[in-house]
């Protein structure tokens, strides 16, 4: 066990790295930051910040050198920096598994290799594999194999002609072209495994899009008990299969009934953000426990919950920048405001988020909507 006082590392310094910070110094760790943003969030309370690319090798060796272990809160740290930080220290996940999560042509390989419930897709490396695409795949969406999410990186097509078009545009970047799978609804599971393999998972969680960005998560999830027991039990095998440690979050599409798996995200998830307020443990909080080889907490949630994402959208009210009235949310009672410290709000950047939380879920649901609306947040 890895234990309190000592200096735990985390590459990225978004707001994913900044509540594993809250947690880590809550348990009593310091918290090194590697982010090459000066404003980073996570870097803002961490006891140190290494404002520095992630290549950057004398900056890795002083970092290492100061820090018992190391993770990461978002998947596009490079897997060579993590390969390479692990020759010093204990770092997890670890890269192969972030290196699969990283790259959708990977995770799609694996899915189907290990028999997961996954969509029909392809490989698209040049014009040729969409020119002989099977016309069963259309209408599809076009992702970028790397640094795609939140909706950016993709494109629906409705044929040949149309994917044609935007894989140019991705100037021809290497991508998965997948079935457009018709939608009952979306959830997502939220987990972690330590290293003797013992998983924990959070409720599953029932989650809505705009645009291609969580908008509201809703827990518990409007679905039946057997969705919920397959998609902990897909997510946790998942886990096993990639011999993950530490937290991840693996998102599902419903589709006629079926469970089908969209994509696994190595580290907490933005719809694991409810369990900050409505669970024993939460999902940082087993990040740290994960990560320093200490027994992993009580995920059971003790409320219903409501999480609504707050977007840099509500910054601007036509086109004039000003500071949402935050009195409209701070008065209600049972509901929990977390803004993240970002130096500017730009339309599509997530700038906090908000949970309600109650006994009754029905209620706890219209009072969320009621709050999202009240603060100009629009369908």
């Amino acid at each position: 066990m890895i234990l309190p006082p000592a200096t735990l590392g985390m590459l990225g310094g978004g707001q994913l790295g900044r509540f594993f910070v809250t947690a880590a110094h809550e348990l009593g760790y310091q918290v090194w930051v590697l982010d090459p943003d000066k404003n980073s969030p996570a870097g803002q309370i961490a006891e140190r910040h290494f404002c520095v690319d992630y290549a950057d090798y004398a900056a890795l060796d002083e970092f290492a050198a100061g820090c018992a272990a190391m993770t990461t809160e978002f998947e596009n740290v490079p897997a060579a920096t993590l390969d390479y930080l692990a020759k010093f220290v204990p770092v997890r996940p670890q890269a192969s598994a972030v290196a699969i999560c990283q790259h959708r042509v990977s995770e799609k390989n694996f899915l189907r290799e290990h028999g997961f419930p996954h969509g029909p897709f392809i490989t698209v490396d040049s014009e040729n594999d969409l020119k002989s695409a099977p016309a069963s795949l259309f209408p599809a969406i076009l992702k970028v194999a790397r640094f795609g999410y939140d909706g950016k990186g993709q494109a629906t097509v409705n044929n040949v002609e149309e994917a044609l078009l935007a894989f140019g545009k991705f100037k021809g970047e290497q991508c998965v072209l997948e079935q457009r799978l018709v939608l009952d609804y979306e959830v997502s599971v939220v987990l972690a495994r330590d290293q003797r393999g013992q998983v924990a998972c959070f409720p599953t969680s029932e989650n809505l899009h705009t645009r291609g960005i969580l908008d509201v998560s809703i827990v518990p999830a409007r679905t039946t008990g057997c969705v919920k027991s397959d998609a902990e039990d897909v997510a946790a095998r998942i886990a096993e299969k990639l011999g993950y440690i530490g937290t991840m979050g693996v998102e599902f599409f419903v589709s006629r009934g079926q469970l089908i798996v969209n994509e696994m995200a190595p580290r907490p998830h933005n719809s694991g953000h409810y369990t900050i307020d409505a669970c024993v443990s939460n999902q940082f909080e087993q990040q740290v426990r994960a990560l320093c080889g200490l027994p992993l907490g009580e995920p059971r949630a003790h409320s219903a919950s409501v999480m609504v994402n707050l977007l840099g959208d509500l910054w601007y009210d036509e086109d004039v920048y000003r500071e949402p009235d935050w009195s409209l949310l701070l008065a209600i009672p049972n509901l929990k405001l977390h803004l993240y410290g970002k130096h500017h709000a730009r339309p599509g950047r997530k700038m906090g988020h908000f949970t309600v939380i109650g006994e009754n879920a029905e209620t706890v649901q219209q009072l969320a909507l009621a709050a999202r609306a009240a603060i100009g947040i629009k369908d």
